[in-house]
């Protein structure tokens, strides 16, 4: 078996990152009739897996005990039909973050990230919008709260204290 290559730097681990985020993303927007119909409840219990290169792929989860990498939430297609769309979408993009931020991390420890590289690669992650925020429109929302107009006003008012 060959030896896979992990990101050696806070760099590889962003750009990692950032690849299986538009892939997540990607399933649950842009493919989601496609997610939705690969997640068939009469299967086995299924996983969401964004890879690097910006694919995605409903899937059994490894075989191998402990996986090579942290495993997404398992079994996503069995509450497929018990909950509304947007609903169910909501609670897969939610175990995405947390699954997306397990896999940072770990390679992170794999090449022994001190503390200021971890507290850089929290920085460039939590820049960008979760998931959750894209999938549910919450990060439209949250854009137009940090408008340079919303700012303005509440800078204002804080000067006037």
């Amino acid at each position: 078996m060959a030896a896979r290559l992990y990101p050696r730097s806070v760099e590889e681990v962003f750009k990692d990152f950032k690849g299986r985020r538009a892939a997540l993303i990607k399933a649950l927007t842009t493919d989601v009739e496609e997610f939705y119909q690969q997640c068939d409840p009469d299967r086995e219990n299924l996983c969401l897996y964004g890879h690097p290169h910006g694919e995605w792929e409903v899937n059994l989860p490894v075989e191998e005990v402990p996986p090579e990498l942290p495993e997404p939430a398992l079994g996503i297609n069995f509450a497929r039909d018990g909950m509304q769309e947007k609903d169910w979408l909501a609670l897969i993009a939610v175990h995405s973050d947390s699954w997306l931020l397990s896999v940072a991390f770990y390679f992170g420890a794999r090449f022994s990230i001190d503390k200021a590289d971890r507290k850089r690669l929290f920085s460039l992650i939590n820049d960008l919008p979760t998931v959750f925020e894209v999938g549910t429109g919450a990060a439209k929302k949250l854009q137009k709260e940090k408008s340079p107009v919303s700012n303005s006003s509440s800078k204002s008012k804080s000067n006037s204290c």
